[in-house]
This record gives structure tokens, C-alpha cells and sequence, in this order.
């Protein structure tokens, strides 16, 4: 089931009085302080699960020697044919779990792994949901580097650099509350042959007519153009789930993907996580178009001159590999003059996309100024004549 994501986690839970039979039971995960027994949380500042209350703090658990690695694209594709009889019947749909900390029933909905309990307020996640056979288990996370204040610095400074907003828009800015949340991704590996074939165009002037008429022209030579080659592409990545503008996501990266630890858990507590609903083989698909836009601006600067035609580029990838990512964002949905507007920031660099309003007023003045400077300059050059 796909979903759009909103600012508040309490949309994504439902009241177990209200759901029908159609649930299947399973178990919930929170991490309870040692020292006084309440739910720590990831302390962003500290980068170690913190709890709210003491203060007491420790390290993020990682098995020793964990390393991430890259798995093999085709042989995962086999492991999962033999799973997927099952897979609706054991992932899809909505899964009930008892809270630890209050026994309130907390429901999970689509791809949502990681929340906060309605009825107390513990961060709770799904237990082993990626342990399943018929889940690729996740293998690394980046966990927040920027705390909520962080980010509505970042967004604040992304509001004063839109130059056609609205004035009263960019004088109240946006309000709204910040949502941390963790996001699937797939990176894919891949080394590609490449063979093209196309022609490279030189151009030229000539000049034409007599009199009045006599004009210079700009004219074009092709050649015929072609090659191979071959090119590496290192973590191309895509989206895990749906329901979220592809633009806006695109707009977050560069990712510092260096700076992913092996996937813990615990990194995840106090926040939303979902995991993906976007399947590997899928994920590929995608990934492979971002690939085919590099070759084609490959391709273009290979054949040179000052124009190209590109008549064929066959591409066969080779030694695929990829991983399963969760990158962490700030998420929030505001609105002006009725309207609602989605904004979202990497939480590992502060690099903000977002939708906004826009000025038709300021549009409108900008392209008549400009119109107006092209048609002094076209005078004084007529009248240099």
C-alpha cells in the first residue's frame, strides 16, 4: 500500500477498536533506559541514545567487525522468487503491536516501521520486520547529523533566497512543525559497455544575398561519429517508497553516504522509519534511467563538435550490486493562503527542497524589465546602423 507522508506520525496510527479481523499481530521493539526504565531515544547532539528523563547515555550497538557491503543484484533476485507466494500475506496490510511501555495496541499501517505510541508517547518500532525471508534486510543507516534546529535554520535561509515569493510569505515564513523521518533507498553499482553511434556538427558562416538583402548565415557540417566505452556508476540512488515527490527527494542529494554505519536499530528509536514498497528489480529500473541520462551527456561530449546527433547508445550493464540505505530527513507540510505546501531537508547536510508560492506580480515586472532592456538595446543598435 502506498502513502504520502505528513508531518504528523499520529496520521499513520489507527485506534485497534476501530480496525476490522483483517490485522495479523506482531511484535513492537522500544529500547528501555537501564537506570530508570523509560524509552531512550538517538540524541542527534551526542550521536548515542540518550534517555529523555536521567540523561543516561550510551553508545549505539553494532556487532563487532560489522562492515557494509555490497550483495550481488542477481543472485538476491533468485533468493526472493522463492519467497513471494507469501510475501502478501506476510508483509502487506496492517500489523497490530502491543507498546511495552503502556500495553496501549499501536497499529501499523504500509511501510511504516517506526513510530511514537498514541496513547503514551514511547518510541516503538516494528521488531523483525526485516528479519523476514521475503524482506531485504537493510544494511546500512545514516543516522540525523542536524537537530531540529539545525533545520529550521536551514529552512529559514532557504525562505529569504526565493526571490519571487510572495512579500507577506517571505516576512512570516513558514510555520509548521519538523518531523524527523527515516527513508528507504536502493543504491546500485553497476559497470556499463556502452556502443553509440551518431554525427558531430561543425558550423560555419556564410554570407548570402546582395544589397539590402546580403546577410551572414550560420551552416552545419555532420560527420559520422561512433565508439565504445566503458563506465563505472557508484551508488546511483533511488527512492525506496512511494507516495513522495521524485523531484523533491532528487533535490536532497548529494548524500553522504561515507558516513553510513552498519544498519542498527537503535539509530531509528524516537523517530519515523519506513522501510520500502518500491521492489529491488524496480529500484533497478529506475536507477538505470538515471544511468542512461549520464551516458547520453557521455556520449555527447565523446562526439564533440558543436552540435551532436545521437542516432543509438546500447548499453549492457554488468557486475550490478547494491544496498539497502535508510537516510534520514526533516519533513513538514505548511500552508499559505489554503493551500499546502510540502519542504524537506537533508538531515546530514541542511540542503533544503521544497514547494513554494510564487509572486505572479514580481514574474510579471521581471519579464517586462527584461523586454524593456532588450528593446533600448535593439534601438541604439538600430540606430548605430
Amino acid at each position: 500500500m502506498s502513502e504520502s507522508l505528513s508531518p504528523a506520525g499520529d496520521e499513520h496510527l489507527i485506534d485497534s477498536r476501530s480496525l476490522d479481523e483483517g490485522k495479523s499481530q506482531t511484535e513492537g521493539r522500544s529500547f528501555p533506559c537501564p537506570r530508570c526504565g523509560a524509552d531512550v531515544v538517538f540524541h542527534i547532539g551526542s550521536q548515542q541514545l540518550q534517555c529523555p528523563y536521567c540523561h543516561y547515555e550510551q553508545p549505539l550497538t553494532i556487532a563487532e567487525h560489522a562492515v557494509i557491503v555490497e550483495r550481488d543484484y542477481h543472485e538476491e533476485l533468485q533468493r526472493l522468487t522463492q519467497f513471494r507466494q507469501q510475501e502478501q500475506a506476510e508483509v502487506s496490510g496492517v500489523k497490530e503491536v502491543q507498546c511495552e511501555a503502556c500495553n496501549g495496541n499501536v497499529v501499523f499501517e504500509g511501510t511504516l516501521t517506526s513510530t511514537h505510541c498514541p496513547y503514551c508517547g514511547s518510541p516503538i518500532q516494528l521488531d523483525r520486520i526485516h528479519e523476514l525471508d521475503i524482506r531485504i534486510r537493510p544494511d546500512a543507516v545514516l543516522p540525523f547529523q542536524i537537530d531540529q534546529a539545525g533545520g529550521r535554520r536551514a529552512l529559514e535561509a532557504w525562505v529569504r533566497s526565493r526571490w519571487f515569493a510572495p512579500n507577506d510569505f517571505l516576512k512570516q515564513g513558514v510555520q509548521g512543525r519538523l518531523t524527523g523521518v527515516y527513508l528507504p533507498y536502493w543504491t546500485y553499482d553497476s559497470l556499463t559497455a556502452n556502443a553509440y553511434s551518431g554525427e558531430r556538427g561543425e558550423t560555419y558562416t556564410v554570407t548570402v544575398g546582395t544589397g539590402k538583402n546580403r546577410r551572414t548565415e550560420t551552416r552545419v557540417r555532420w560527420y559520422p561519429a561512433s565508439g565504445q566505452f566503458q563506465r563505472f556508476f557508484d551508488d546511483v540512488l533511488v527512492l525506496g517508497c512511494e507516495g513522495m515527490s521524485p523531484d523533491l527527494v532528487r533535490s536532497l542529494e548529494p548524500w553522504p553516504l561515507a558516513r553510513c554505519l552498519p544498519f542498527t536499530r537503535e539509530a531509528l528509536a524516537g523517530y519515523i522509519a519506513r522501510t520500502y514498497d518500491v521492489p529491488l528489480e524496480q529500484g533497478f529500473q529506475q536507477a538505470s534511467q538515471r544511468i542512461a541520462q549520464a551516458l547520453e551527456e557521455d556520449v555527447r561530449r565523446r562526439i564533440g563538435g558543436d552540435r551532436q546527433r545521437i542516432h543509438r547508445i546500447q548499453t549492457v550493464h554488468s557486475a550490478i550490486t547494491f544496498k539497502f540505505v535508510i537516510l534520514p530527513i526533516w519533513l513538514m507540510s505548511y500552508r499559505y493562503r489554503e493551500r499546502v505546501y510540502q519542504v524537506m531537508i537533508n538531515a546530514a547536510t541542511g540542503k533544503v527542497g521544497g514547494e513554494r508560492p510564487w509572486s505572479v506580480w514580481k514574474i510579471l515586472l521581471t519579464v517586462l524589465a527584461s523586454a524593456m532592456a532588450l528593446f533600448l538595446v535593439w534601438g541604439g543598435l538600430s540606430m548605430m546602423r
